[in-house]
């Protein structure tokens, strides 16, 4: 069986995310009294899921939205792997596979189960092209991003930020795809989105800084450290979110070829580090 391996690298810093729903962590005294905040704190330096989860991540498993209907979330997909810059660094890796069929489609996603809202997120990722092995040419996506639960379809209370990097293009764009959005509300079935979007074509192979700063109505995204694009207005998020990471394939842009059913095509995730 061939294989095929796309592979991301992230290194995720969040800090100072504030919330007005969510139980206080710690408490930040002000001039005025105290304030509450919520901050994450973490630097991926496990050895095993269940280290990983204890300090509140979730590991996806099971099927649903997003990706190739029929597909699966694995926990099998996501490890710790060692990175020697600095000495004794140490990464999450994210990894998911197809071999062109929904039933050998494997998708992966973590989510942190504290909520966020007001503040500044941050990931360094290292974002790839080509898969580690087997034939390119699926639509993955590559993505960290910020979300509410999907209660129900046009959610007032919805609310998504998304910094999204597909190397295979889709969503009717050509190759090396990166789009930043924000969004009102959406509808899954029948597909029916509000949000106001940003993209830019160009490799992104490599690592780098995405910064998310939310206040003040504007939310203002960064890659490298410069300004990318800002949104406001009606898509100002105003419902606590998870911070996610997902690696996940596109319905419909799965590559059709003859000797599909013996053929795996791995597409890499992300390693990931929370600062």
């Amino acid at each position: 069986m061939k294989s095929r391996v796309l592979f991301m690298l992230c290194l995720f810093i969040v800090t100072g995310c504030m919330s007005n729903t969510a139980t206080p962590q710690a408490e930040i005294p002000t001039a005025s009294g105290v304030e509450e905040s919520q901050i994450l704190f973490d630097d991926f330096s496990y050895s095993t899921l269940g280290e990983l989860t204890s300090n509140g991540w979730v590991v996806r498993s099971g099927s649903g939205w997003p990706g190739v209907a029929g597909a699966t979330f694995r926990s099998d997909n996501v490890s710790f792997v060692d990175y020697p810059d600095p000495a004794e660094n140490r990464l999450l890796r994210m990894t998911s596979s197809t071999n062109g069929t929904p039933e050998n489609t494997h998708q992966t996603q973590i989510c942190h189960q504290r909520k966020y809202l007001e503040g500044t997120y941050a990931a360094r990722v290292r974002f790839s092209d080509e898969p580690i092995s087997g034939i390119d040419g699926d639509q993955v996506v590559q993505t960290f991003y910020t979300i509410t639960a999907y209660l129900q379809p046009l959610d007032p209370d919805y609310s998504e930020m998304d910094y999204e990097y597909l190397p295979n293009g889709g969503w009717g764009s050509g190759d090396f795809a990166f789009y930043v959005t924000t969004w009102e509300t959406v509808q899954i079935e029948p597909w029916n989105a509000d949000n106001t979007s940003s993209s830019s074509q160009g490799s992104l192979a490599g690592w780098h800084t995405l910064v998310t700063q939310v206040s003040g109505g504007t939310v203002r995204y960064f890659v490298d450290g410069k300004l990318i694009t800002q949104h406001g207005g009606k898509y100002y998020p105003d419902a606590s979110m998870s911070n996610n990471f997902n690696l996940w394939f596109i319905e419909g842009g799965l590559i059709q070829i003859e000797e599909c059913a013996s053929t795996k095509r791995i597409s890499t995730g992300s390693s990931m580090k929370l600062v």
